[in-house]
């Protein structure tokens, strides 16, 4: 990551910006880390949001939380009334 100043930031936005797509940036207030800037380029909007939400990713932790309490598929398709996956059988 590389470091730059506030005001340095501020003169030079796109520049900036356009270093993040290749190394990130962390941007000092008086000597101090303040905020950072990640490219993006390349990802969907969509994606980008879900990248920055914190609900997302407590969420996700809450699932890794509960791992062990799945359904295997053979199951899912049971509770769905569907067929169970015919297994085929070499030769």
């Amino acid at each position: 990551m590389r470091l730059m100043g506030l005001r340095a930031a501020k003169q030079d936005l796109s520049g900036a910006v356009k270093t993040a797509q290749r190394e990130g940036i962390v941007i000092t207030n008086h000597g101090r880390p303040s905020a950072v800037i990640l490219g993006v380029e390349g990802y969907d909007l969509e994606d980008v949001v879900r990248m920055a939400s914190r609900e997302f990713w407590t969420m996700i932790q809450d699932r890794r939380k509960e791992e062990g309490r799945g359904h295997s598929s053979n199951a899912v398709r049971k509770l769905l009334g569907l067929k169970n996956k015919l297994r085929r059988t070499r030769k």
